[in-house]
């Protein structure tokens, strides 16, 4: 399982679930104790990641990474002005120092030390530049929805771009600079590629693609079976552009105004329609809004595989087609 999270360098997290159910749709015979367990043992982390975004990552890749990232947390926290950033950042690291807290708990505390300051401000400056993780707890997808946050106790052991460029490549090219500098944040991204020794290939328009030498690359042929994706997924977040798994018509259908990343299922490899879970009482019920003409038996039976998996405790389960989301 520790796997799948290092081949996709995270998966987003921006919400509990969608880990859970991003590596259940990968790996085979995955059971929801095993994540759980990875998190108490802290072999697998969720933190404050790429794009300034919460992802469940390796322990070995928080400590190789999170610094990696930090140019791009750094820009995220300059969004307010008048902070001492520094002075914030030495008082939330004492006050951690006794233990987790909730950002609800700690900011009234920041207040405290900065009067006069705003509160969400001060909380925003810390989650973007001291390196947290969130505390697991025996929820049923290991978080509350009022997670604490605790210093990791997890020495850093800085890699390089290029290193990081290498991993994504191996789990998501070949790609374009682009599509490693919209997953990551970073800046600089095909000056960095350019200096690499990598495969130069050519997309079916003529736009160059980088890739690890000697990757394999299965042909367009090779059967890729129906799965369904959880929202914010990895897949869709770790492209520029997404037409290698959204056609640009169904765009709409899955990103919303409020930058919503919708659940997705897929059919030979392409975004086919959204799905989601509704639950009442002991029932629960798989919806799916199909935007693809497809034949719906496997759909289904994968979608009612997902169902048992996220619900295990419903003595009811159906699959039932809407219309869009």
């Amino acid at each position: 399982m520790a796997d799948v999270v290092h081949r996709l360098v995270g998966l987003q997290a921006q919400e509990p679930r969608p880990p859970y159910l991003g590596v259940w749709s990968r790996l085979a015979g995955f059971e929801r104790d095993d994540l759980h367990a990875a998190l108490h043992a802290r072999t697998l982390v969720r933190a404050t990641m790429w794009r300034a975004t919460l992802h469940l990552v390796t322990a070995a890749d928080f400590a190789a990474f999170r610094p990696v990232a930090e140019p791009v947390l750094a820009a995220a926290a300059r969004r307010f002005d008048g902070i001492d950033t520094g002075a914030v950042v030495a008082a939330a690291e004492r006050l951690l120092a006794g233990g987790p807290m909730t950002f609800n708990e700690l900011r009234p505390k920041l207040l405290e030390e900065f009067p006069g300051g705003y509160d969400r401000a001060l909380g925003y400056v810390v989650r973007m530049l001291t390196p947290l993780i969130m505390e697991p707890t025996d929820d049923r997808w290991s978080f509350p929805r009022d997670a604490a946050f605790g210093l990791p106790g997890i020495e850093p052991a800085p890699a390089s771009v290029p290193a990081l460029v290498e991993r994504y490549l191996a789990g998501f090219g070949p790609a374009t600079p682009a599509d490693v500098a919209t997953w990551s944040g970073l800046r600089g991204i095909r000056e960095v590629m350019s200096g690499m020794e990598l495969e130069r290939l050519a997309d079916d328009t003529g736009r160059e693609l980088y890739d690890l030498p000697g990757a394999p690359r299965p042909g367009g042929d090779v059967p890729a079976p129906v799965r369904f994706l959880p929202d914010f997924d990895t897949l869709l977040l770790g492209h520029a552009d997404r037409r290698r798994v959204l056609a640009d018509e169904h765009k709409g259908l899955v990103a919303t105004k409020n930058l919503r990343i919708k659940a997705v299922y897929l059919v030979d490899g392409f975004a086919a329609g959204t799905w989601q879970i509704k639950r009442s009482g002991k029932k629960a019920k798989l919806l799916i809004s199909p935007f693809v003409a497809t034949d719906l038996g496997q759909v289904e039976e994968e979608g009612l595989r997902l169902l048992a998996f996220a619900e295990p405790d419903a003595t009811t389960t159906a699959l039932e087609v809407t219309g869009a989301q």
